[in-house]
């Protein structure tokens, strides 16, 4: 999935790309469980619903499953939902979600607007999808939001998603967007906050450790790589007016 919102065109100078995971980095909650959990409260299903499926999921991931594998497991969750539904969904979710103190992540949320002041592209990656990550590309100003794409029919979701937006796949598309820009690697920034950002982290010339994952903290350690903290709710109100292109 990709949004854009004023992206400087081909013939523009690029000083950099900025590549954002975005839960626990640039906002605190994960944005698939607490839009999951609103969806499901819509007195449609029976109680318990969400925390029967979110069960089912830490179960499977307490077994070994790989992350990527957990993340296609949410979107059979999701099978036969209308996307404009989600849609909707999504930005009533981000309404409420948003208000919440520790939402945004305030030194990671500077540091984007900082970026975006500069003139660098700024480009959300993560493994949730279109519902979440419009709304949040949206008002933090984001130029591109690229998540875990979910394969749809006739406006409705099947259940099944394309590559998910985890992992080593992350690395993958920060280098194809530097392609893309013409950009080199080593002129971009990267944020990310677990061992799954690592292969992110790697692909660029800046990486930046949010929080205390050890896995990652011990890369910043060996490698100089810049580190900080978890964050705290932005204070100040976030930009309006942005628009985006939809899938």
């Amino acid at each position: 999935m990709t949004t854009q919102n004023g992206a400087p065109g081909p013939g523009a100078p690029e000083r950099g790309i900025a590549f954002f995971d975005v839960d626990e980095t640039l906002i605190g909650p994960k944005s698939m469980f607490s839009f999951l959990e609103f969806h499901l409260r819509d007195g449609s299903r029976p109680t318990g619903t969400y925390e029967q499926a979110v069960a089912r999921l830490r179960e499977t991931a307490a077994r070994g499953v790989p992350r990527r594998d957990v993340n296609r497991l949410y979107y059979r969750l999701l099978a036969g939902e209308s996307v404009e539904g989600l849609r909707d969904a999504g930005r009533a979710w981000f309404s409420e979600a948003a208000r919440a103190p520790g939402f945004w992540h305030t030194p990671v949320l500077e540091r984007l607007r900082r970026h975006r002041a500069e003139g660098d592209l700024v480009v959300l990656l993560s493994g949730s999808f279109f519902a979440c990550l419009d709304p949040i590309a949206e008002a933090a100003g984001a130029h591109w939001a690229l998540g875990t794409r979910p394969v749809v029919r006739d406006g409705l979701l099947t259940g099944e998603v394309l590559v998910p937006m985890i992992g080593e796949t992350k690395g993958v598309a920060a280098r194809a967007a530097a392609a893309v820009r013409n950009v080199s690697p080593s002129s971009c920034t990267a944020y990310g906050d677990h061992s799954s950002d690592l292969a992110l982290l790697s692909a660029v010339g800046a990486p930046v450790v949010v929080g205390e994952d050890a896995e990652l903290v011990a890369h910043a350690e060996a490698e100089g790589w810049e580190r900080l903290p978890s964050g705290h709710p932005a204070p100040a109100p976030l930009e309006e007016g942005t628009q985006h292109s939809r899938r």
